[in-house]
């Protein structure tokens, strides 16, 4: 007989807290959680697990922390993780050097403790077998046994030859590659600035062009460009499209701490003090944890200098790519996507392509890799209710001029739930249902509402127990914005004269944008209310108790890809092959042209982003953390040559 492995680690935890688990090792460590059998699942407590990484945890009825005893689990970027512990009020701690490992400790939320090792340059010559003490010697050997099973999930996310040959290329050739992304960040990219737009589309055609690809400029009048590239692949019996977008948000120069056109390089975050530092000469490395801050720097020209840079890699290497490839990077995706679907429905055998590759957003709140397969629709609309003619003086006419900032939280309030249910007639009709395959999927996806509640401040959440990723891909009602009158230090006696609110409806496969807007419309109606579509006359104010205009702003419905194709399957595996274990999510909670692409030319889209959660997307002081751009090339790498 033998012992053949370790099956798992048992931890203690106390009675009930086991949100605080799921928060910590899905939300913080990104070890998925997994069922318990039912058996034992009476019995309270989680367990997390991924591949032969597996820790359980059981509640102890006398529960004592675990101050000696505990895993030590092998991660990779441990500066990253010791960042993201730290953020999330964790404690980390140094030990004595442990030879050829850099290491800390820190307790998980009930006090056992936890040890995070990463391969490193010694820290101490090796103690001789003579010299080392028995405690010493067994802290190593034990630790050395448990992260064995990791060692084969970390040498997993490097076993794609692709995505092996970018780094290599990378780590001697960083320099140029930031050079050129500062060069391209340095182009203004708001979508209204044309000039700047086509400087912007110009110089990313020459990129192409630089590199054998075969670019041109897309135009129509009204539109801004999109840049179109393709390699030609002999033998190759299937198209991949690769999709990000190069214009920005608008922005206020005034909000940002340093020009928004002028890139850059801090040696942390700036929220945490960081210091804007020169970029090092050619052959220097870069710390990973360095970021570049401009607009654009994550939301979308990163993952364009990422498959730049893959391309690179890959041909160095001289290995060969099995598809044939085409690239299409947008100039007006912050506005909208408004063209593109015209674009497209024009060039639809140039855009063609058997799976379009969405390189846009950000990856998963742990700062794993995460892929997405769909995105909500979404559809806009405002109300604005009517009170008098004019302002009216609150003392002399209140109780009896109806006040419409009054109506509109009435009329709100009647369309949801203290829990977040949209209480609209039909609302939910004709959703369609996930697939086991979906179904499984968040669930093995690691639990982050805890962690975000910390960051966000946050008392409760709508839908609660339902989690974050099973709430997005139901429909969601928001009310983005109110407005009546004045408040604070301006505010008056007063009786508004109008009322406004502006809403964004998220939709979900099944339904339609324009039947559910037709259904809110009803549900004013149905609460006393006289509809128009224009500003109301006095002889319509006069002739109806109460009045509602109502905008429709235009919208598209949601798409969702299949989880179960060959294709999604393939790529899953080719992603996991250069990235380790991956996040799989049925959609994203916000929204993207899907339904732009898929229209007009019938393909299936996922999303595969690489920007930092922090980077400050849409808003000032935007940044990439540069170990996601490394990463990101890797994977782009391992894409081009599936």
């Amino acid at each position: 007989m033998r012992v053949a492995s370790i099956d798992h680690v048992q931890l203690a935890m106390p009675q009930g807290r086991e949100a605080e688990a799921r928060a910590f090792y899905s939300g913080i460590l990104g070890i998925p959680e997994v069922e318990k059998p039912p058996n034992l699942a009476k019995r309270g407590g989680c367990w997390f697990e991924c591949g032969p990484v597996r820790i359980h945890l059981g509640v102890e009825k006398d529960f004592r922390a675990a101050k000696k005893a505990h895993p030590a689990l092998l991660v990779e970027d441990l500066p990253a993780l010791i960042a993201l512990l730290r953020n999330a009020g964790h404690a980390c701690r140094t030990d004595e050097p442990l030879e050829g490992y850099n290491r800390i400790y820190v307790d998980d939320p009930f006090g056992n403790r936890i040890e995070l090792m990463e391969p490193g340059t010694s820290v101490r010559p090796a103690a001789t077998s003579a010299g080392m003490s028995a405690g010493a010697a067994s802290r190593s050997a034990c630790a050395t046994f448990l992260t064995v099973a990791l060692l084969a999930s970390a040498a997993f996310a490097q076993s794609n030859p692709a995505a092996l040959a970018a780094r290599q290329w990378r780590q001697t050739h960083e320099r140029a590659i930031i050079d050129e992304f500062v060069s391209l960040l340095s182009i203004p990219n708001i979508g209204r600035d044309h000039d700047n737009i086509r400087r912007n589309a110009e110089t990313i055609a020459a990129m192409m062009t630089r590199r054998g690809v075969a670019a041109k400029i897309v135009a129509m009048e009204g539109a801004n460009p999109v840049v179109f590239g393709e390699i030609a692949t002999p033998g190759a019996t299937r198209t991949l499209l690769f999709y990000a977008h190069y214009d920005g948000q608008p922005l206020d120069p005034r909000e940002w701490a340093t020009p928004p056109f002028e890139p850059v390089l801090r040696d942390k975050p700036l929220q945490d003090g960081g210091k804007v530092i020169p970029l090092p000469a050619a052959g220097q490395p870069f710390d990973p944890e360095w970021r570049l801050y401009a607009r654009g720097s994550g939301d979308d020209k990163a993952p364009i200098i990422a498959m730049m840079a893959a391309l690179d890699g890959v041909r160095a290497a001289g290995l060969k790519l099995r598809s044939n490839i085409k690239f299409a990077f947008e100039g007006e995706e912050e506005a909208g996507s408004p063209n593109l679907e015209r674009i497209l429905d024009a060039n639809k055998q140039l855009f063609a392509a058997d799976m379009w590759l969405m390189c846009d957003g950000p990856v998963y709140q742990t700062r794993q890799q995460q892929i997405v397969f769909g995105a909500r629709g979404d559809m806009g609309m405002d109300i604005t209710l009517y009170g008098p003619r004019n302002e009216l003086h609150s003392g002399h006419y209140g109780n009896w001029a109806p006040n419409p900032a009054m109506m509109l939280a009435q009329l709100l309030a009647s369309m949801k739930d203290a829990h977040g249910r949209v209480l609209i007639d039909h609302f939910y009709d004709g959703i369609a249902p996930l697939t086991p395959l979906e179904r499984r999927a968040i669930a093995e996806a690691p639990a982050i509402d805890d962690q975000l509640m910390r960051e966000f401040w946050l008392g409760s959440t709508e839908g609660a127990p339902a989690r974050l990723n099973e709430l997005v891909t139901q429909p969601a009602l928001n009310v983005r914005g109110m407005g009546s009158s004045r408040i604070g230090a301006q505010a008056s006696n007063v009786i508004p004269a109008t009322a406004t609110a502006s809403l964004d409806i998220r939709l979900v496969p099944g339904m339609d944008w324009r039947q559910t807007a037709d259904r809110i419309t009803e549900h004013i109606r149905k609460q006393g209310y006289f509809i128009v579509d224009k500003e109301p006359d006095a002889d319509t104010r006069r002739s109806h108790p109460k009045v509602a205009l109502v905008t429709i702003r235009s919208g598209d419905n949601a798409v969702r890809t299949p989880m179960d194709l060959p294709i999604a399957q393939e790529v899953i595996r080719v992603v996991e092959s250069a990235r380790g274990p991956v996040i799989k999510l049925p959609n994203m909670g916000g929204s993207l042209p899907l339904t732009s692409i898929v229209r007009p030319l019938g393909t299936r889209v996922i999303v595969v982003p690489i920007a930092n959660h922090d980077d400050n997307q849409h808003s000032f002081n935007e940044n990439l953390r540069l170990r996601n751009l490394w990463d990101g090339i890797e994977l782009m790498a391992a894409l081009l040559q599936m």
